[in-house]
This record gives structure tokens, sequence and C-alpha cells, in this order.
């Protein structure tokens, strides 16, 4: 086994084969007895890099996401360990050790609410048939109301954290995780669910079932998901970003468009002193550059453009914006930028629009009452080549309800 823990090809191919041996079904205590040694030793890089490795030779997104909770329990004992010696590498560094406190006081807040649920379930779980429970199903929903906070959590890991791992070629983890976050935020959307349809506000056999089959696995998956956030996700970003990204980070979780404030006047600033008052000429008519982003900024719709390299090159900063947006998606591969769910129907759009068969995609949805209407234009030269993606979202709530006419004459002060 010593062999194998000094060669690191050997190690890694043997960390494979590991992970392999869980996905066709071998016993998790059997993989621990027999390389006890070498799993003691495993960090979360090392467990980031494995897994992208398997996910590259093939190894489907979905299948890693599933067994992913399997992979933590093997190798949980070192990740403990790893997680010491990287914090306390980390304290070195004020600007590194204090980058992920946001999260983390998220995360305990998330932890303590986890706690309280599980208190308020079992009580409910144990009270007689027909016993008034209204004051515990009141607490409940009041913390669960408080719970769904976890979006905006997440969503901070998914805008922010993981496009700066991608940079690094780690993409693979990053999706497995938003799967996962995913699955989640659908499960609590269950949970959210049970609160309508509870009868008379009495204790049932019904809500018991519900509670053990629904609520408690759903609770289970966030707490899971704090461990695999503070043994994993955080120390393999310590350990990988330069202080220059942690800087940027840390302004992005106070204001995800901090950055973008701060690069886009010194970009204005340089095109005005570069094409001077005369501004840029288009196929019709002249422009500046703060021409053009006051006018791109006033659109009542969101604008995002993709180039022909499938990169997030710019999105517009209108008066809404309908979907979270953070500098960090700049020069993101769009197909990173969506659920892993949706990315396969985005690189078929991008497909279709490559290859010509296409030039728009529309769709719609309700999003908390808001209807919004999201169309996708393949965006070509004069000659046709392709040349990126324009994502163009609107609130068409209002426009839906419109009916006869109103002329300009009927403009009334």
């Amino acid at each position: 086994m010593s062999e194998l823990i000094d060669n690191r090809k050997h190690r890694q191919e043997t960390l494979k084969g590991i992970i392999r041996d869980l996905h066709a079904g071998v016993d998790s205590e059997d993989i621990k007895a027999r390389f006890g040694e070498l799993l003691d030793q495993v960090g979360a890089t090392e467990i980031a890099d494995i897994e992208q490795s398997l996910i590259n030779e093939g190894l489907p997104v979905e299948e890693v996401q599933k067994l992913c909770d399997v992979h933590v329990a093997v190798f949980k004992e070192s990740l403990d360990k790893q997680k010491a010696t990287v914090d306390a590498k980390a304290t070195q560094k004020d600007i590194v050790a204090g980058a992920l406190d946001p999260l983390k006081e998220e995360n305990k807040v998330i932890s303590r609410l986890v706690k309280e649920i599980q208190q308020i379930m079992t009580t409910i779980s144990e009270a007689e048939t027909g016993s008034d429970i209204e004051s515990l199903l009141t607490e409940w929903e009041d913390k669960h109301k408080q719970l769904l906070m976890i979006d905006q959590h997440y969503s901070k890991k998914e805008n922010i954290l993981f496009p700066y791992l991608e940079r690094y070629g780690i993409s693979g983890p990053p999706t497995v995780m938003w799967g996962t976050h995913d699955e989640i935020r659908a499960a609590l959307k269950e949970v959210s669910q049970v609160f309508a349809h509870v009868e008379a506000k009495k204790a049932s056999p019904q809500l018991s079932v519900e509670i053990g089959n629904l609520v408690l696995p759903a609770l289970n998956s966030v707490a899971e998901m704090i461990y695999k956030e503070e043994n994993i996700l955080f120390p393999l970003c310590l350990e990988t970003f330069t202080e220059d990204e942690w800087k940027e980070i840390i302004v992005q979780f106070k204001d995800p468009l901090a950055t973008r404030y701060k690069k886009k006047e010194t970009d204005t600033g340089a095109g005005l002193s570069s094409f001077g008052l005369q501004g840029l000429d288009l196929d019709i008519g002249t422009l500046t550059p703060e021409q053009i982003n006051l006018v791109l900024t006033h659109l009542p719709i969101d604008l995002t453009f993709v180039d022909e390299k499938d990169e997030v090159a710019y999105f517009s900063l209108g008066p809404e914006r309908f979907f979270e947006r953070t500098r960090a998606i700049i020069g993101r591969k769009v197909q990173f930028c969506h659920p892993p769910a949706s990315m396969g129907i985005v690189e078929r759009i991008l497909e279709d629009f490559k290859s010509g068969r296409k030039d728009h995609a529309d769709f719609w949805i309700n999003a908390k009452g808001t209807m919004l209407y999201i169309r996708y234009f393949a965006v070509r030269d004069k000659d046709g080549t392709y040349k990126g993606t324009l994502e163009v979202t609107q609130n068409i709530t209002d426009i839906q309800k419109l009916t006869g006419e109103k002329r300009i004459y009927d403009y009334a002060e």
C-alpha cells in the first residue's frame, strides 16, 4: 500500500478504481477495510480531481451525483483531518481566512434551522392522532420559510465560486453539486405544499408518513450539503484560488455586480479616449460607448451575449434582473451557467444555431406570478458566419393583459 501512496499515478488510478467499485455496488465498509491507509490521506482537491477525471472519461454526471453521498462517506475521516490542515494554512492570510465567512455564517443559520425543524417533526410524529398541533405547525411553517433562504446561499456558490473553479478546469464536481442543489430546492418546494393540506391542524397518520418520507429526507440532504461544503468545496477553493481572486470573490459576496461597476467605468473611460467625441460608427448612426451602455441598460429587457466560443461576453444591467448574474460569469462557458438538468438542451440549441438548422428558440415560464418570455437568437455576420447567441428575457405579464388600442394621441400627462 505504501508504494501506491508514494506513486501519484498508481495512487490516482487506485482511487479511481475505488470509486468505480462503489458505483458497481461494492460495499463501502469493505472498501475502507482494504484501502484504509490510502483513504486516510485523501483531501478535497484529490477527490475533485478524481471525479473530474472520471467524468472526462465518460462517467455520467448524473451517476456521480447519485452516489456522491457514498463517496463522501468513504473519505469522511480523511476529509475531517485534511480540513483542519487547510483551515490552519488559511489563517496565515487574513484575506483568505475570512473570505468564506459569509457562507459559513449562513451554514450556521441553516444548520440551526434544520435541527429545530427536526425537533418539531419529532414532536408532531409522537403526538396522538387528532390532537391539536396548530402551534407546532405555525412554528414549523415559520422556520421552513426561513430555511428557503438556502436558495440564495446555493446561488452564491453557483454564480460566484463555481465560475472560478471552472477557470482551473474543475467543472465536474461543481456540476454534481449544482444538481444536488436543485434536488434540495425541489424537495423543499414539496415540503411547502404540505402546509396547504394539513386538515384541521390536527395530528394524523398521513402527516407522520409525509414527515418520514419527505420532510426528514429533505432536511438530511440539507445537512449533508453543509458537510460537503465545509469539508470538500471550501477546502478545495482555499487550495485553488489566488489571493487576488479571493479579493474579487469577497466583493461579489457583498455585491455580485460591484466589480463590474468598477470595470465598466474603466472600460468606458478607455473607450471614450480611444474614439473621442465621434464615438463608434454603426451601420446606422454614431454612438459613444457611454451612449451604447445607457441604451442597453435602459431597455425593458435583459440581454446576455455568448460569443462563438460559448463564453459569456456581456450581460446588461437593466432596471430589474429576472435571472441572477454576477461579474464572475464573464468568460464562463454558458453550459455551466445552467443547472445540470438543462445543460443538454443548452448544448442542443447552440449546435442548432452553429449548424444553421435554427435561428431562434423561444420559451416562456411563470416565475412566481411573473410571466417571462425568454428568446435565444443566433447572431451571424453579413456572410452568415455564426458569431454567438443573444439571450433576451422580457417580463410580458402586463403585455398579456393588453386589449383594444391606445394610440399616441391618447397620451395624457
